[in-house]
């Protein structure tokens, strides 16, 4: 998977297309990510310890990765691999610039 956990990208599908947030959380299984404040969704969930709430919380859902797309100066790009001084680097396929 070519994006990593705090990359900034922006959903370009589905319910919140348009919205820009930094990815929390990556499934390299199942090809999702959890993107901060983004794919929110009403869920039930169980009181575990006297401090904690139980009811109804607001959390964040998987995105598919496909979904999304990487930030580079405020541009969405795709992201490349080069090898650069015997290491291979991320760079914007848009911009050139190395991530």
């Amino acid at each position: 998977m070519r994006l990593k956990k705090n990359d900034t990208v922006k959903i370009i599908a589905g319910k919140d297309k348009g919205k820009v947030g930094k990815i929390v959380k990556i499934d390299p299984e199942t090809e999702r990510v959890i993107v901060q404040g983004a794919n929110m969704v009403s869920k039930t969930m169980k009181k575990r310890n006297p401090q904690d709430k139980g009811g109804i919380m607001v959390v964040e859902a998987p995105i598919h990765v496909s979904n999304v797309a990487l930030l580079s100066n405020d541009k969405t790009t795709r992201v490349g691999y080069k090898m650069e001084n015997g290491k291979k680097v991320r760079f914007a396929k848009k911009t050139g610039e190395v991530l």
